[in-house]
């Protein structure tokens, strides 16, 4: 399941121990982390306002493991760019949209093994990833 790219330790860990279906969330900035992520191991990388973008590790854990699924939280109206930045770095996967509650209750399932809090401030910039190991 592991390619490299991610020197992260505690990631590296957390990943070796998921497997087929297991799910990950990144979180922007704005994510109440503590209060929204269930059992899931948690990781603070939010170095500062901004920093690091989601989509910069949605990359590196693209480099390290395959997702068969990828969620996002939609707002009402139009969808936010970054989910086309989203689309992009995951080669085209569609996302499934779920509303504000619906996405809190899906990263809080026994399912989601690994929470990573970032700095990202754009809004909606959350995306829960189920593992593939194929």
């Amino acid at each position: 399941m592991l390619k490299t790219a991610c020197i992260h330790p505690e990631i590296m860990r957390l990943l070796s121990l998921c497997g087929h279906g297991d799910k990950i969330l990144i979180a922007d900035g704005n994510y109440p982390l503590d209060s929204k992520s269930g059992s899931a191991a948690k990781v603070y990388l939010g170095l500062t306002s901004g920093m690091p973008e989601v989509t910069q590790v949605l990359k590196v854990l693209g480099e390290v493991v395959n997702f068969e699924k990828a969620e996002v939280m939609t707002p009402e109206g139009e969808q936010p760019p970054i989910f086309g930045e989203f689309k992009e770095l995951l080669g085209g996967m569609e996302l499934s949209g779920l509303e504000r509650h619906a996405f809190y209750n899906a990263c809080c399932q026994s399912d989601v093994r690994l929470a990573i809090f970032t700095g990202e401030k754009r809004t909606f910039a959350n995306i829960l990833l189920t593992i593939n190991v194929a």
